[in-house]
């Protein structure tokens, strides 16, 4: 098994491709150990010494080190928890763990439902497939009185160029779409 690494914008996260599919839909984020027992494959990669964060996309892993940690160190770790679970045969999310994950938004009910619509669409179509090449991912949160709330995960979360890619990319696309949407705002931790 040959497992490709590449860079992403956060210095903290690399992605790696094991050349197989990870997750046949949606994703899987685990900013911390503490959630990782719904997943073979995340507890096995928190226990690589450095790694303090672990994402799943279709055809791809997104692992963060600790600040303090060198990839130097990391790196060689986190290939051989990847290659022993896939020749292990085991599954990378526990049977039952995906089915209620849905598209990743979260749902909206209220007067601005087309609103809402639009917005994921968009996310969907152009943001989320630009942002999966760099080993991230970006959900919908909330939309109250003309800001939208998005979710970043994986090497989003955190990432130093987050504020930037919110700022001039997402804010200026959903603007320019949906009149009603005058900011786009971060939730969750970074």
């Amino acid at each position: 098994m040959f497992i490709q690494t590449e860079s992403t914008p956060n210095p903290a996260t690399l992605k790696f491709l094991p050349g197989q599919t990870v997750l046949e839909a949606g994703t899987a984020d685990f900013p911390s150990p503490e959630g990782a027992g719904t997943s073979p494959l995340a507890t096995r990669l928190f226990e690589v010494q450095g790694v303090t964060g672990v994402f799943f996309g279709n055809d791809f892993v997104t692992v963060t080190k600790a600040d303090e940690s060198d990839w130097d160190h990391v790196k060689p770790g986190v290939l051989g928890a990847i290659m022993e679970h896939f020749q292990s045969g085991k599954p990378v999310m526990a049977e039952g763990a995906m089915d209620a994950a849905g598209d990743g938004h979260a749902e909206h009910t209220g007067e601005d439902g087309e609103i809402v619509g639009q917005i994921k669409e968009l996310l969907d179509t152009r943001v989320r497939p630009a942002v999966a090449q760099d080993g991230g991912d970006i959900t919908f949160h909330g939309f109250e009185r003309g800001v939208v709330y998005l979710h970043m995960q994986g090497a989003c979360a955190g990432c130093p160029s987050s504020t930037l890619t919110l700022k001039m990319g997402i804010e200026n696309l959903l603007r320019h779409y949906i009149p009603e949407v005058t900011e786009v705002r971060p939730v969750g931790v970074f």
